[in-house]
């Protein structure tokens, strides 16, 4: 399952460990984390981009065993944009909706086509 959601004038590093801590509260395991920074032509802003991949608790450390995988890309002053791709059959939908839930709590008001 995918999940896409788009946001304005929210800082994409914010987005990045917000969701992190999120994910890591609904007991995955940080597998891997990246998180770059580019200049923008201009010199006058940046572009953040993030990937954050999660597995299961009871995973074994080595190998597979992906249940999350978040990609986030954007910047402070314009649009920030979020893939989540979801192991339907490792993370259960009942926590994916929690999480949703709690996402859209927090920045459910700068969602784009979002009512507030």
């Amino acid at each position: 399952m995918q999940l896409k959601k788009t946001y304005r004038n929210i800082n994409p590093e914010l987005l990045y460990d917000e969701i992190q801590d999120l994910v890591l509260k609904h007991g995955a395991i940080l597998k891997e984390k990246k998180l770059e920074t580019y200049a923008l032509p201009g010199g006058s802003s940046h572009i953040s981009r993030g990937t954050l991949i999660f597995k299961a608790a009871g995973e074994q450390s080595g190998g597979g065993g992906e249940c999350i995988r978040v990609h986030v890309i954007g910047s402070a002053a314009g649009e920030t944009k979020m893939i989540l791709d979801i192991e339907e059959s490792v993370f259960p939908l009942v926590k994916l909706s929690a999480l949703e839930e709690e996402l859209d709590f927090m920045f459910g008001p700068y969602e784009v086509g979002k009512q507030k």
